[in-house]
């Protein structure tokens, strides 16, 4: 499959994470919903893995450690990220979101001792402005962009371990983390059950009812499961840095699309402008941080 149009693929399905969710009109409690997603995105990756190589998943067992922790950060990442779309608008959870790559450079610098540079000023000024535009106090979604936020922090976790540890969203081993996460995620069903499985939903602009799991098998085997998948091919043509700088703009451009065109989410004015601000920092800040690297791959002697 061309490059473009996978990359492509893999936006729209990162970008539906919300409009699953809301689908499922609160049925499935989220943490919940989110083991569920979880375990379809496990074995989808793991069948889709088997058909790709036509070989047995094989268990990670020189890296043992690293699976269970970036297993539960995206347990974590997931279940906190699913909480915030149940409470607020799409555009609102993906934009606070999208500070992750701020997160990503302070836990870089206190745990990788990676230094600031002159023009990180600059950007963080921008990234204020776009903030105090989006005003995540206003608009009666203060409680859910403040778990946005939270969820940009988490995943900033992940990635700053997985830089530590050399690892990337590829390979075996992000289907076993999945599978990690999932069982991270299972005491939630031992605790209140397995909900109500079977509840169907009725949709009287198409004329069907359908059953609530349907969006959570989607939210695991489309929005989860084939995104990493997908990234495991792209990643293989396409340079990791690329990928992160089109990925952080595109995706939540994509997803408030979705939550205008499906439900009608029509963000303010100051989310709108405060987005854009907070985006395009976003993408400065990865681009700044991603030459730095390369700048020390050349010349290995500046490494710290």
């Amino acid at each position: 499959m061309n490059t473009l149009l996978l990359l492509a693929l893999i936006t729209v399905s990162e970008a539906t994470i919300g409009v699953f969710v809301k689908l499922t009109d609160g049925r499935i409690p989220i943490q919940k919903l989110t083991f569920y997603a979880m375990a379809f995105a496990a074995a989808f990756l793991f069948l889709a893995r088997a058909l790709a190589t036509r070989q047995r998943p094989r268990f990670p067992k020189g890296n043992v450690k690293d699976t269970a922790i970036i297993g539960v950060l995206i347990a974590a990442q997931g279940g906190v990220f699913n909480f915030a779309m149940s409470l607020v608008p799409i555009a609102n959870a993906v934009i606070f979101w999208s500070i992750a790559p701020f997160f990503v450079f302070i836990f870089s610098a206190l745990f990788l001792g990676e230094k600031a540079r002159r023009s990180y000023v600059l950007i963080f000024a921008v990234a204020l402005v776009g903030i105090a535009l989006a005003n995540p106090l206003g608009g009666g979604h203060m409680l859910g962009n403040f778990v946005a936020l939270a969820t940009g922090a988490i995943y900033a976790a992940m990635v700053t371990y997985m830089r530590y540890e050399g690892k990337t969203e590829t390979g075996n081993d992000i289907a076993w983390s999945l599978l990690v996460a999932a069982l991270a995620l299972s005491p939630f069903l031992l605790i209140t059950g397995p909900g109500q499985l079977a509840t169907t939903i009725a949709y009287p602009a198409l004329g069907v009812e359908l059953p609530v799991m349907l969006w959570a098998a989607s939210l695991g085997i489309v929005s989860t499961g084939f995104a990493y998948f997908g990234i495991s091919i792209v990643l293989k043509s396409l340079n990791a840095n690329v990928y992160a700088l089109v990925d952080i703009i595109v995706s939540p451009v994509v997803a408030s699309s979705l939550g205008f065109l499906i439900f009608a989410e029509v963000p303010g004015r100051g989310m709108i402008y405060g987005g854009a601000l907070l985006l395009g920092a976003g993408f400065w800040l990865t681009r700044e941080m991603s030459r730095g690297r390369e700048r020390q791959a050349v010349h290995p002697c500046q490494c710290v």
